[in-house]
């Protein structure tokens, strides 16, 4: 996942109308929709579509790796072309497609349909995503930080509905002798979920436009603002953390994709879905969490915390098995992979690195679609060698944030384009930093 940054342009004063919670229902309603649903539903859906559509390992590796690239696609689109970011238009079309898409995955057994299908729900999925942010930024940036982070539980709401849909299923059809849940109405059920999400969120007010004299205003401000230029030091902390982001980019998908269907090699048919589902409800409050412990610990302590916490976690179903290792694991997983991002994040705006986000969230996307690759020949023998590989990709990572840590600068002189520039969920002035 990743966090677009603010445009210059974007409002300095203000915020939603009526309760913020009403907007951050409908921030997560869209992250819900656009990631939790549009982008992991294939996880629980993967093992019935081997089971009942003769999807080989490979294949499924490639229609991940699909999604994942038309994923930075449409991150990359959002960052170089910010008037998306702000356009409700966009939103609503992303919404759309994003339906359509899931709703014609059974229509076909055709794999080069499937991956153009994966490929485009992908795009519309980050754009979605980069949309509902930029929202929950500009409009909660003066209430506490945790609002949006329960904004971004909507990641892992989503998630929970997504194995709680395959568990339904499952469900059904061991009450009706004869019928069988199969993977076409996994994902037209998932595309009525994403329906029913996408209403929910219609009206999400995406961030704004400033208006000509606040524009004016804000360049003018920008003018008398010194430019700092980074250190050597910032440039090896920033160096590391982009190492540890990229890596975990890599781990994280591969347990992402292939978690339920190596649980399932080791546990009752159920335990997959049933442990999706608890992953994404640990996700839940996971972003609000790691923002306040952000306010007393230093970030890159926390970060090398939940990386090593998170291989643990993917390890262990490939190590132990077992339904109880399977839900411990599930829960490891879904405590920390959004917090990762919360983290990473805003160590790198606390850096002040020209374009961290964008920096960063290039090397996250792209460790994505390579994960999936690298596990691909590994996927003959079933899925546990790949969690075993994810693992130690996240283990480096920790290693890197472990760098990051050692003379990290926690109090670092506070140089803002604009008082009220806001951060992202847990991101707070530097200078507030807790050592």
């Amino acid at each position: 996942m990743t966090m677009p940054a603010r445009h210059p342009s974007a409002p300095r004063t203000g915020g939603a109308p009526g309760s913020p919670w009403g907007h951050v229902t409908r921030a997560a309603a869209a992250l819900a929709a656009g990631m939790g649903v549009g982008r992991f539903v294939y996880t629980p859906i993967l093992p019935l579509m081997q089971a009942q559509a003769g999807l080989s390992a490979s294949v499924g590796a490639h229609l991940a790796t699909a999604n994942y690239i038309g994923y930075l696609a449409g991150a990359l689109a959002g960052i170089l072309a910010p008037p998306l970011v702000r356009s409700r238009a966009l939103l609503r079309a992303c919404l759309a497609v994003l339906t359509v898409s899931l709703a014609a995955m059974p229509a076909t057994h055709s794999t080069v349909v499937w991956l153009g299908l994966r490929l485009t729900a992908g795009a519309a999925s980050a754009l979605i995503f980069v949309i509902a942010v930029s929202s929950l930024l500009s409009h909660l940036r003066q209430h506490p930080a945790h609002l949006p982070g329960w904004g971004f539980g909507g990641v892992g709401a989503g998630i929970a509905l997504s194995g709680a849909l395959v568990l339904v299923l499952r469900g059904i059809a061991s009450r009706h002798a004869g019928w069988h849940a199969g993977w076409q109405d996994a994902w037209w059920g998932a595309a009525a979920m994403c329906a029913l999400l996408s209403a929910v969120s219609w009206n999400l007010r995406p961030e704004e436009t400033s208006a000509p004299d606040e524009a004016d205003e804000a360049d003018e401000a920008d003018e008398a603002v010194t430019v700092v230029w980074p250190t050597t030091g910032t440039y090896r902390w920033f160096g590391a953390l982009f190492a540890g982001y990229s890596l975990e980019g890599v781990g994280y998908i591969i347990a992402g994709t292939f978690l339920v269907a190596a649980i399932g090699q080791s546990a009752p048919g159920w335990a997959g879905s049933g442990a999706w589902t608890l992953a994404g409800l640990a996700a839940v409050p996971s972003s609000a969490l790691w923002a306040r412990l952000a306010r007393r610990w230093s970030r890159p302590g926390l970060l090398f915390s939940a990386l090593v916490i998170q291989a643990a976690g993917i390890a262990l179903p490939a190590l132990v098995g077992g339904l109880a290792a399977a839900l411990i694991a599930a829960v490891l997983f879904g405590a920390t992979f959004v917090g990762v991002s919360t983290l990473a994040l805003g160590t790198g705006a606390h850096l002040r690195f020209p374009r961290s986000v964008a920096l960063l969230t290039t090397g996250y996307s792209a460790g994505q679609i390579i994960g999936p690759l690298v596990v691909t020949p590994l996927l003959r023998d079933g899925y546990h060698h790949a969690l075993i590989v994810a693992s130690a990709v996240v283990l480096a990572a920790a290693v890197a944030a472990a760098v990051l840590r050692a003379g990290f600068p926690h109090h670092m002189a506070v140089v803002l384009h604009h008082p009220q520039e806001h951060h992202a969920p847990g991101v707070r002035p530097a200078a507030a930093e807790a050592d």
